[in-house]
Parts: structure tokens; C-alpha cells; sequence
């Protein structure tokens, strides 16, 4: 290390480490934002390595100024100082190639600083803040061509020319994959548009398709476009609600492939007793008729991860089915799927012949007792998906950590028991105030009041009515998510949550 020329060393080869792992970091991004490699593989192992790069790419832009500060010759003889390397345009040596450079190491930070605080600011500032690194990398490929010590070298050269070539074509994949993006967006929102002016805000005419028998009192159902074309676009997870005669609603989770967009295909339980839903679909549906369905909804996402277990009870399966189908044969994933018995149990032969060793399937009419469902989840490490009756769920999760727990419950929790409701005020931008009494919903006030809220299930599980919240705090006692996630997310439930202070300001 005494060598006066070990600095200089140092100093270029972590340049081009930087500059090479700079524009990795913005290919990867690229690739994370048009989701090129979906079809390979969830975006988990991209978010993982584009996180990696980035910060290896910072550390060894450090490792260069750092080494700048130690060259003795730069520091003798060009006065390269702390001041020099960090105030653009305090260097005399090559002062406009050096200031970009200093430039660019600043955006960096606030990109790096962006990505560790993207959880506490707006996701459009964070958006905003990560389009920086395209500016980072064209002030990088300035500073490098005119403050490098090697720009005439044939390997120096042939190097920056690849990583500018790289980094341009990145710009220009990311800019039409957006184009396209948009003007989906646009023909999506008129879409909507059209058909909301036809059907109602949100609704789509639904022709069903085909009816099946899948099980001992469940029927699956194909639902297409009245009309004909695709379906809307949905993820795993997903569910419709149906609006049947005498004003009934009820939800239903997708079953099958995202990928298929010929069809919306539901599985209905015949419940005992049924409150008019499941019994007027088994007794009055028929293949042909048409029915309107809201636009799928999502309060059960499938997160990117490593390893996946799945615990599904009885028809909790389907929603789990979606989740199943959408990823990719390298994913790591395992099935409980539990029940009465077989004859009762959708999918069970489809889902063992197509995944054997990853599907089991317990039926306690052949095996007796209980699976252990919860003790094998809470020793798994996997991230846990579980849908089924409160039971099974309330079990599962009694043993996982919220960090590893997803759930979707049919029947919500009663939360509200214990709360004495009390009356409060709330406040709607350009809609108006309202005196909520005790005895009385949110929802039912801003219904009875023309507020543009829209609710289906009433009873705080089916999240058809969020709303943000602008000010006040939330009393959430609904069953649709975790809540910490509504607080992070800035959402609530007015179906059946209240608040803890006196006002609420909420918006659509």
C-alpha cells in the first residue's frame, strides 16, 4: 500500500466496477418495470439482485472517491482535496468533467436514500427519484469520457462504448414498453368509461358460459363477456362479486390461470343455511343467462418470495388455485389442501395428478383426526397463503408471524363487540360533512347522503368500500387486511370500521 501508484490502480478499476454495475442496476430496473422475464420467474430474484447491484454499484463509487483522495499525485499536484471531490466545480483539474461526476454521486444518494424510504414516502416521489438514474447514468458516461485517465485506450474505449449502448437501449425499451403501457391505460380507462355509462360504474354484462358440477354442493361456473372479447385483467388472488335478483351481492374468488383471458371462472359453495346467494346460483343459474359482475378486486396478493406454503380448507381452495397457476415451475411452493372428504373437495384429483409431491391432500373421512396444518406452517420458513373456515385460520394464524401470514377470510371477525361506537364527524373533498350517530355505519350515512361510495358485503370483507384516509385516525374493524397495512397503505373500511378521533377527512 505505500506504493504512490496503488491509488491511481485503485481508482480506475473501481470506476469501470462502478460504471459496469451502475448500468446493470438500470437494466435491472428496466427489467423490473416492463416485467420482461414474468414469464421466467416472479419479479422476486430481479427485486433481490436489481437491490444488490445497486448498492455494490454505490459501495464501489465510494471506493473511488475514496482512492481519489489518497492518489498523492492527484493531491500534490492537482490540490485534488475533500472540497474538490465533493463541490462540483471546485476542482482545477478538468473542472466540468469532475462536477458531473459529483452530480451524478449526489443523485445516486438520493436514489439509494429513495429505495431505503420507500415504505414512509409517496410512491410518486419515490418514482420520481428513481427516474434519476437514467440522468446518473448519462452524467457518468460524460465523466468518465473526459476525466478518465484511459479515454484513448482500445479496451477503455471498447468498454464505455458497450455500457453506453447498454444503458441507451435500456432508455429506449423502458420508453416504448411505457408508450404501449399508457395507451393500454387509455383504452382501458375508456373501456371503463363506456361501460360504466351502459352497466354502471365498475360492472361489467357477463354471459355464463358453461356450468359444472365439481364437487358434492359446488358448481363451478365460466363467465364471458357479454359482448365477447377478453376479460378485464386480474391477478392472483382476485375476486368478483356477483349482483343476483332481489339485490343480492356476493363475492367469489378466480379460479385458474391470470394468464387466460378468455374467461372469469368462479367456484360456488352451496352454503347451509344460505342467505339466498349460493342457493339461487346452485337452484336458478343456468348456462346462457347474464348477469352483471363488478370488476375483479385484489385484498389477497401473492407477494414475490423464495417459498410458498399454501393451506386451503374446503373451498378456500379456489382462490389459492390462481396463485398456484401463475407461477413458474422453478418457484418452490407446497399445498395443504384439507376437507370432510373427497366427494366434497374441488380440484383435489386435478390439483395431485398435476403436482405430485407438492400437493397433499387430506380428507379426514379416509385418515381420521386432524392434519397439522398450523405446526408445519409455523416451522416452514415459507410464506404462508391460508383460506378456509375461521377455524383453520384462526389456528394458522395463532402460529406464524404476521411477517410470513396472508389470509382471506369468508366469515370476517367480530372485532366490533368490544367497541362502544360513538358518534363522529366526517369530512368528504368536494362532497361534504357528515354527522355519523352510533347506531349507524359510515357507509350507511355516506350512502344515504349521495356520496359516490359504492359497498357490496357490509360486513368487512370483501373491501368493495375503501376509502383513503386523508385525516383522523381509523378504528379498523373489518377482516379484509392486516392493519398495519391499511395504516401504511392510508385506507379504511367504512362498512363496519369507526375512529379513534373525533373526525375523519376520507376520499375516494
Amino acid at each position: 500500500m505505500n506504493d504512490p501508484h496503488i491509488w491511481w490502480y485503485v481508482s480506475r478499476a473501481s470506476a469501470i466496477v462502478a460504471w459496469s454495475l451502475l448500468t446493470a442496476t438500470v437494466l435491472w430496473g428496466v427489467l423490473l418495470s416492463t416485467r420482461v422475464l414474468r414469464a421466467a420467474d416472479d419479479p422476486a430474484w430481479l427485486k433481490d439482485l436489481h437491490r444488490y447491484l445497486s448498492g455494490t454499484a454505490i459501495a464501489m463509487t465510494l471506493v473511488h472517491v475514496g482512492s481519489l483522495l489518497l492518489d498523492p499525485y492527484l493531491r500534490d499536484q492537482a490540490g485534488f482535496g475533500i472540497v474538490a471531490v465533493l463541490v462540483p466545480f471546485a476542482s482545477e483539474f478538468k473542472p466540468l468533467p469532475v462536477a458531473l461526476g459529483i452530480v451524478a454521486l449526489y443523485l445516486m444518494g438520493a436514489v439509494g436514500l429513495s429505495s431505503l424510504a420507500m415504505r414512509w414516502i409517496p410512491r410518486r416521489a419515490w418514482k420520481g427519484l428513481h427516474l434519476l438514474s437514467y440522468a446518473v447514468v448519462a452524467l457518468v458516461a460524460f465523466h468518465a469520457a473526459f476525466a478518465g485517465s484511459d479515454t484513448g485506450m482500445w479496451w477503455y474505449i471498447m468498454v464505455s462504448t458497450a455500457l453506453i449502448v447498454v444503458s441507451t437501449l435500456a432508455v429506449v425499451v423502458r420508453q416504448l414498453v411505457g408508450s404501449v403501457a399508457a395507451q393500454r391505460r387509455r383504452s382501458a380507462a375508456r373501456a371503463r368509461s363506456v361501460g360504466s355509462a351502459r352497466h354502471g360504474a365498475g360492472r361489467l354484462r357477463m354471459v355464463v358460459a358453461d356450468r359444472v358440477p365439481l364437487a358434492d354442493g359446488v358448481v363451478g361456473l365460466r363467465l364471458v363477456p357479454e359482448h365477447g372479447g377478453p376479460v378485464p385483467v386480474w391477478s392472483p388472488g382476485s375476486h368478483v362479486t356477483l349482483h343476483l335478483p332481489g339485490g343480492l351481492e356476493r363475492q367469489y374468488s378466480l379460479c385458474g390461470d391470470p394468464a387466460d383471458r378468455r374467461s372469469l371462472d368462479i367456484a360456488v359453495q352451496l352454503a347451509e343455511p344460505s342467505r339466498g346467494g349460493s342457493r339461487f346460483i346452485h337452484a336458478s343459474l343456468h348456462t346462457g343467462d347474464v348477469i352483471e359482475v363488478w370488476l375483479p378486486r385484489n385484498h389477497f396478493e401473492l407477494e414475490p418470495a423464495t417459498d410458498y406454503l399454501f393451506i386451503a380448507g374446503g373451498i378456500g381452495i379456489t382462490a389459492l388455485t390462481s396463485m398456484i397457476a401463475s407461477l413458474p415451475a422453478s418457484r418452490r411452493w407446497s399445498l395443504v389442501y384439507l376437507g370432510r372428504s373427497r366427494r366434497s373437495m374441488p380440484f383435489a384429483a386435478e390439483l395431485e395428478a398435476r403436482y405430485p409431491g407438492r400437493a397433499t391432500v387430506y380428507a379426514a373421512d379416509e385418515r381420521g383426526g386432524r392434519y397439522p396444518a398450523a405446526a408445519e406452517a409455523a416451522v416452514c420458513g415459507a410464506q404462508v397463503y391460508c383460506c378456509g373456515p375461521a377455524r383453520l385460520m384462526d389456528d394458522v394464524a395463532a402460529a406464524v408471524p404476521p411477517e410470513r401470514l396472508h389470509l382471506e377470510r369468508f366469515v370476517p371477525v367480530d372485532r366490533a363487540s368490544a367497541v362502544v361506537a360513538r358518534p363522529l364527524d366526517v369530512e368528504m373533498p368536494g362532497v361534504g360533512s357528515f354527522r355519523v350517530p352510533a347506531d349507524r355505519s359510515i357507509l350507511d350515512v355516506l350512502e344515504d347522503a349521495g356520496a359516490p361510495v359504492t359497498g357490496s358485503c357490509r360486513t368487512g370483507v370483501c373491501g368493495t368500500c375503501e376509502l383513503r384516509v386523508l385525516g383522523g385516525a381509523p378504528l379498523h374493524l373489518d377482516s379484509v387486511a392486516d392493519d398495519a397495512d391499511k395504516d401504511a397503505a392510508g385506507v379504511m373500511y367504512p362498512c363496519v370500521s369507526r375512529a379513534v378521533s373525533p373526525q375523519l377527512l376520507l376520499d375516494l
